[in-house]
């Protein structure tokens, strides 16, 4: 079977630093990999690179070259990252548009996706039920199938600690919540323990009003952006992520943390709703106020139930192992 991959990034094959791709990309990447594994199969990646390259079995083409000579090619099946446009040049193909983030139909127009998807009607892979239920129907996908996103390569192997620090981990690239988090911890975290901090990943930019020191003070660290590597490091020795659920189509981070040991805390919105369950992979709480009770409770919480926590969070991450998914792709192909 050709199976062709289209993620329209700007990375090839030969990139020397994969624990900086985003997530996109790694899937992309990870899911080729582990196609290409059965010899049967033929598979190529399209990105936006600028040579023809090969490696594991894999073609990497640049997009713009494989649209101007699509005639010389032809896939059993396509695979395409939010991109629509890609099924233009391969109607014969078995086409799949994998959705990783929302698509309004107001956004559909605007980023030209809407008539590609009308004239192709390729079937949808969204990452979530989440997000399947709120992408409109009016789309007329083929199918409508959800395969949950997986676990990355960075995070499959580690070592296990059941000794951690109070470290609590913020590592959301957006900043919706975090004013109230910040604000819980100085008023009511640090006066109850004053050595507990909070690591925030991912912003450089501080809340208004707030000066670094003062942060630091508190034990409020802002980290920026940093490699997988850093951050499974820290997964590995805190006690609870920090992940409101605002805007997550998955939450590829909880999945992370998770597989680390490392309980999700979390109102519950989004696709965190279904992915975090309530005091076996993390703590769900109703509002703010709920959410400092649970900090708290992390905080003098005793061996045997944290233990449990690290086990069970674990436990649930090894369910979204790209082996026991894989087999979902070839179904559908």
């Amino acid at each position: 079977m050709k199976i062709l991959i289209n993620c329209p990034f700007f990375f090839n094959l030969n990139y020397n630093n994969n624990n900086r791709l985003g997530g996109i990309e790694s899937l992309n990447l990870s899911l080729a990999k582990e196609i290409s594994k059965k010899k049967i199969h033929h598979v190529t990646i399209a990105t936006h690179c600028t040579n023809i390259t090969f490696k594991e079995n894999i073609k990497n083409i640049p997009i713009d070259y494989l649209k101007l000579n699509h005639k010389k090619y032809q896939f059993d099946v396509v695979v395409s990252s939010n991109d629509a446009s890609i099924f233009d040049f391969f109607k014969r193909s078995k086409n799949f548009l994998w959705l990783h983030n929302p698509l309004q139909i107001e956004k559909s127009i605007r980023k030209n996706q809407l008539f590609p998807i009308l004239r192709n009607r390729p079937s949808c892979i969204f990452v979530s039920s989440y997000l399947q239920s709120i992408t409109s129907k009016l789309f007329f996908f083929k199918k409508r199938i959800v395969i949950p996103n997986f676990l990355l390569p960075n995070f499959t192997k580690k070592i296990i600690k059941f000794k951690r620090k109070n470290i609590f981990v913020w590592s959301v690239q957006r900043e919706k919540g975090l004013n109230d988090i910040i604000k819980i911890w100085i008023k009511t975290i640090t006066p109850l323990n004053s050595k507990a901090e909070l690591h925030i990943f991912g912003i450089n930019k501080l809340p208004y009003g707030y000066k670094i020191k003062y942060l630091q003070s508190k034990l409020i660290f802002f980290k920026g952006r940093v490699g997988k590597s850093i951050l499974k490091n820290t997964y590995q020795k805190s006690l609870a992520m920090i992940c409101l659920g605002y805007d997550e189509t998955f939450c590829l981070n909880a999945l992370e943390a998770n597989s680390c040991g490392l309980p999700v805390l979390t109102l519950g919105k989004t696709a965190l709703k279904d992915y975090v369950k309530n005091n076996y992979n993390g703590f769900v709480a109703k509002n703010y106020n709920e959410l400092s009770l649970i900090l708290i409770k992390m905080i003098n919480i005793n061996k045997v139930e944290h233990k449990n926590l690290i086990k069970n969070s674990i436990l649930w991450s090894k369910k979204y192992h790209l082996r026991q998914l894989i087999n979902n792709w070839f179904k559908i192909f």
